[in-house]
This record gives C-alpha cells, structure tokens and sequence, in this order.
C-alpha cells in the first residue's frame, strides 16, 4: 500500500490464558489500514477477527490480553495506554460497531440519550448543543424522523434502525478509524445494502477508514479496497480486493469462495471445506490449515509457513510461495 497509514498493527498478539493451557487467539497478525480505505477482515467463526478488534480497542479481559506486538494510530502506540489514556481514543480517535446492537445499546436509556454521552465525553460543549449534534448524525445515518427517534427506547427500533444508531453512534465524534464487527449480521438483504451504502458514504465524505469484519465474501467484493483472510489466528492471504477475487492463491481463500452458490450453476451439492477449523490448543505443528487441505504436503504437516509476497501487496501464507519476499514480521 502506498497510501498514508493511519492504523498500523504490527505481529499482534493476543492470548487466553485457561486452566486447559495457552489459547493464541490472536498469533501474529499484521494488518494496514490506509486512510479513507474499508479493510476487510475475512475468515470462518472462531478465526480470531473479532478477537483482533476487541485488541485493537482494549477491550479483552481476563483471561486473555495482549502478549506481544504493536497499534499504531497516526504512528503513536496504542498498545498498551492505561485505562484513562485509552478512554479518550476509543470512541473519539478509534470507535466500533458491534455484531447486535440490542446487546449493546442500554436498553432503559433513549438512544439519542446515548449517543449524546459519547459527545459530552470527548468534546466540551452544552448538552444542548451536544443534543443537536445527535439529532444531524441521525439525520446523516438516515434516521427518519431523528427527533422523535432520539427519545426512544432500542426496543421500540427496527433492527435496520438500531444498527443506525450504532453507526451515528461510532461516527459522531468523527474518528479516525471505524470497526465494523459484522453489522449486518441479524440484518435482512434490503437493509443490509443500505446499511453497506451507507458506511461507504460516511468513509467517502467524512475519510474515516473502516475495518469490515465478516464472513460474508459478497460483502467484501462489494465495498471492501483491501482484504485479510484470517485462519486460526493468522492472516492466510491479502491483497486488494480485485486482485484477491481475481488471482486467489491460498488453497483456504479459494475454498472460501467456492462455498459461494452461483446463480448460473445447479450442483447437487453445496461445496463445503472439509473439516473444521481446529482447537487453538492443539493446533497442528505445520500448517494450521493442513489437515483440511487438499494440496497439503508432508512439509505443510511438520513446518509452520512464513507469510511470503507473490506481487505487489499480495501475499500468502504457503510452501508453494517460498522464496518470494516475506511479510512477517516475526
């Protein structure tokens, strides 16, 4: 990437400490955010994307923490700020979106209530003013009717309008960087487009960059300028998007996409990857994708491959790549 990086995450890692043993949940990941760029972040349940974000927002808890690695926001390490240093970035420099919103909206408090506290914390100015604050970034997130909706319950909201909320919410103090954690999940296809369109009309006009964490490849064609796919902790492979969807290298990526049903193709059976995404405490000693790998050699069961560069910005976690430049930062 050779646009200016606003969020730089460095052989991140994040680890459960259990009484079964050491979980690496997170096992050196490196992720750059460009600015004014949507990231997408790719991978099956269990692959360690959300366990990136909550790193990257401090907000594991015990057992787990970060053990080893480094943020970057604007080139000043976020890694391990205390917890009154980390307030005033999160949800002002660097802010989230959750996967459901009722379970992160108060329920006994009005949202416009809500988003109001998240103004009145980072920036000095009268709860009138703040209340008209709310009331335009609801306005800008397309919620009809924002005055009357800013005293409203999270119950008495749509899905489509809480998830609404939530973005009004994460983009009111105008930040930096954006965590998306799966936001249209519990969403139907109508909404989820206008929620999707949405995002890239606030990155487009107000620059924020967004991280997209989901599993849903439609998802990240769509919107996304650049792509990690995680598998068992680890980036397997990145690239930019068209350059991913149109050159897939990783045998797990490629499996990805095959998992995808096409309009133009009838089989008598969805393709599915073999197997299962394997326990983090006993992981296999080569490959963590061997055992579900068709294209698996004896080396990819004994040895743990680098992450190697294939082209420009393209690069791949696989023996077959070996010799190419190496993105590691191990």
């Amino acid at each position: 990437m050779s646009e200016s990086i606003v969020l730089d995450i460095q052989n991140l890692k994040s680890h459960f400490f259990t009484m079964k043993g050491e979980v690496p949940a997170v096992d050196g990941v490196s992720i750059q955010v460009p600015a004014g760029k949507i990231i997408g972040v790719v991978g099956e349940s269990g692959c360690g994307k959300s366990m990136t974000a909550m790193s990257v927002m401090g907000l594991l808890r015990y057992p787990g923490r970060v053990v080893g690695g480094t943020i970057l926001l604007e080139g000043r390490d976020i890694t391990h700020l205390g917890r009154k240093e980390l307030s005033k970035v999160r949800g002002n420099e660097i802010s989230m979106i959750f996967q459901e919103p009722m379970t992160s909206l108060n329920p006994v408090y009005p949202v416009g209530r809500q988003v109001r506290e998240a103004i009145l914390l980072h920036q000095k100015m009268s709860r009138e003013e703040a209340r008209k604050q709310v009331i335009d970034i609801f306005r800008a997130v397309g919620i009809p009717e924002p005055e009357k909706r800013y005293n409203s319950y999270p119950h008495q909201l749509s899905g489509g309008l809480r998830q609404r909320v939530m973005i009004g919410m994460a983009m009111v103090c105008r930040p930096k960087v954006m965590i998306a954690d799966e936001p249209t999940t519990a969403l139907d296809v109508t909404i989820e487009a206008q929620i999707l369109q949405l995002m890239k009309k606030l990155c487009r006009e107000q620059g924020t960059s967004i991280i997209l964490i989901t599993h849903n490849m439609g998802v990240v064609a769509e919107i996304c300028d650049y792509v990690y796919v995680m598998y068992a902790g680890k980036v397997m492979e990145q690239a930019e998007t068209f350059e991913l969807f149109g050159n897939t290298e990783h045998p797990y990526t490629r499996g990805l996409l095959k998992s995808i049903p096409r309009l133009d193709e009838k089989p008598d059976r969805l393709y599915t990857i073999e197997g299962v995404v394997p326990n983090l405490l006993h992981l296999p000693a080569g490959c963590s994708f061997c055992t579900r790998c068709g294209e698996a050699t004896e080396r990819c069961r004994q040895e743990k491959p680098r992450l190697y560069e294939t082209s420009g910005g393209h690069g791949v976690r696989c023996f077959r790549y070996e010799g190419e430049v190496c993105l590691d930062g191990e």
